[in-house]
């Protein structure tokens, strides 16, 4: 054995796509945990939407602060913030759900009369001082100098124009916790947030999350998608809640799989020979998922942010990314992991 000390390989480049999904994004929490804690990766960028932005920016900040230790103790400081403030919120969890150890609000009162109150009635007449407490936790947690200062990555948040319908991306140097806002405006719930003149809705209307800007700006070719919504979802939803809810999710996953086919028929025509690899990027993709853990837990329970919750999706979030790391580490730089076809194919 050589007595010349081995030299640590270079850590795998990466870009992460974090999709929104409100407390949900606890679970991307746990999956930027594990990632982080895994010198063997490094990310070159993240694209978020929504929760996926206040992730991304919440990891951005905590770069420049500390390198990886800070955006793992950034991350977990924002969800404690996040919690502490839910505290004083009207939708709880009812005492039968508690009690049963189920997660969702379907059963909470406060939560059944505002999700009717939000059905009939417009933010802008329910709320018209426009108080929207999860800006000034952002605003509070992130230090969005920091973020447009940061160098060691790249991020990019998506949001929609109410206007013409077409997706923004606001990049690093534009990043402010209205941008972050405009990401995560639900129009049921939020007044449009307006910025330089132009209002916005949430991003996942049209991207969650936009994975065009990795092409271009990005040397890694692989793309690791953080997936919260389910793509596919078996059987007919029967209730109104119900058929409420996968419309949602039908919607917010359109644009990703508009990507996907576009990732595909590239691939295709570069592996024909019909298009130039020089020019056209074969772009490698990933998926870290849970659906098992969390296609039941419903859509009511995006709304709760209790800290046992919280920690619950960390940990699934931290388990699935280290299984995926076990699983396919060795992948990434080579191939896909992820079958894009299947995903938009009957």
């Amino acid at each position: 054995m050589s007595s010349r000390r081995r030299r640590r390989p270079e850590p795998k480049a990466v870009n992460l796509a974090l999709q929104g999904g409100g407390a949900h994004g606890a679970f991307t929490w746990g999956v930027l945990d594990r990632l982080l804690e895994d010198e063997r990766i490094r990310i070159e960028a993240i694209s978020g939407t929504s929760a996926g932005a206040m992730n991304a920016v919440v990891v951005a900040d905590g770069i420049m602060r500390d390198g990886r230790d800070g955006a793992r103790a950034g991350l977990h400081e924002f969800w404690i913030a996040v919690s502490e403030a839910a505290r004083g919120s009207p939708i709880q969890r009812s005492p039968v759900d508690v009690f049963m150890g189920n997660w969702s609000l379907d059963s909470s009162p406060s939560y059944l009369f505002f999700d009717i109150l939000n059905r009939v009635a417009s933010p802008y007449e329910l709320n018209p001082l426009n108080i929207n407490p999860l800006r000034d936790l952002v605003a509070a947690q992130v230090d969005f100098d920091r973020v447009r200062s940061c160098d060691r990555m790249k991020v990019f948040v998506s949001a929609t124009n109410v206007e013409t319908g077409r997706v923004k991306v606001f990049k690093r140097d534009d990043l402010t916790a209205d941008a972050v806002m405009a990401s995560a405006c639900l129009p049921f719930m939020f007044q449009a947030v307006e910025i330089d003149g132009v209002s916005y809705w949430d991003g996942g209307y049209m991207g969650n999350p936009v994975l065009f800007p990795f092409f271009n700006a990005c040397a890694s070719s692989d793309v690791v998608i953080v997936q919260i919504n389910p793509i596919e979802r078996r059987g007919t939803p029967k209730s109104a809640r119900e058929i409420l809810n996968r419309v949602n999710e039908i919607t917010f996953n359109s644009s990703l799989l508009r990507e996907f086919r576009a990732i595909d028929f590239v691939s295709r025509m570069i592996e024909q020979g019909k298009l130039d690899p020089s020019e056209y990027k074969q772009v490698l993709v990933h998926r870290i998922i849970a659906d098992e853990e969390l296609k039941p837990l419903g859509a009511s329970s995006k709304l709760n942010a209790e800290w046992a919750f919280l920690t619950h999706l960390h940990g699934i979030g931290y388990r699935s990314a280290s299984e995926w790391l076990d699983a396919n580490f060795d992948d990434l730089g080579r191939s896909s992991t992820v079958d894009v076809r299947r995903l938009f194919q009957d």
